[in-house]
């Protein structure tokens, strides 16, 4: 992985799992045990997918860059699906304190893409290919006047 994917990838994963560390303790002081491991649940389930997503993303903008626009889009919506399924899924467990889960995948969600627009728009990423800029003139290809 290149230094920008991963550095965007640690820009947005260690703001998550602070948050996710921050949820867990509310979560256990206000909803004991259950509580703390839905939280710690929430935090893994966003990274995971997030951090997945991410990857994929940048595959693409490497391999098919005219689809990178596209495929952003649509993986933000297949993973706030997903997400919404999972919850779906996972309403009436008794493993962990649903709510917990709940409101921790929320605030990581938000976190994530925050940090990752955030890192995005500090990353110094070339635009223009400065190896093509030798000082040449360009040849006239049309009629001079």
């Amino acid at each position: 992985m290149p230094s920008n994917d991963a550095r965007t990838l640690l820009y947005a994963a260690v703001p998550t799992l602070a948050t996710g560390a921050v949820a867990t303790v509310v979560s256990g002081v206000v909803a004991g045990g259950k509580g703390a491991l839905g939280a710690v649940a929430g935090t893994l389930v966003v990274v995971l997918f997030m951090g997945i997503g991410l990857v994929v993303l940048q595959r693409t903008a490497k391999s098919l860059p005219q689809l990178f626009q596209a495929m952003g889009l649509m993986l933000y919506m297949a993973q706030l699906l997903l997400l919404f399924m999972i919850m779906a899924l996972l309403k009436n467990t008794s493993l962990f304190d649903f709510k917990a889960f709940a409101f921790t995948l929320l605030a990581a969600t938000i976190v994530w893409v925050a940090a990752q627009a955030r890192a995005y728009m500090k990353a110094k990423i070339l635009y223009v290919d400065p190896a093509s800029d030798k000082g040449d003139k360009p040849e006239k290809t049309g009629p001079s006047t």
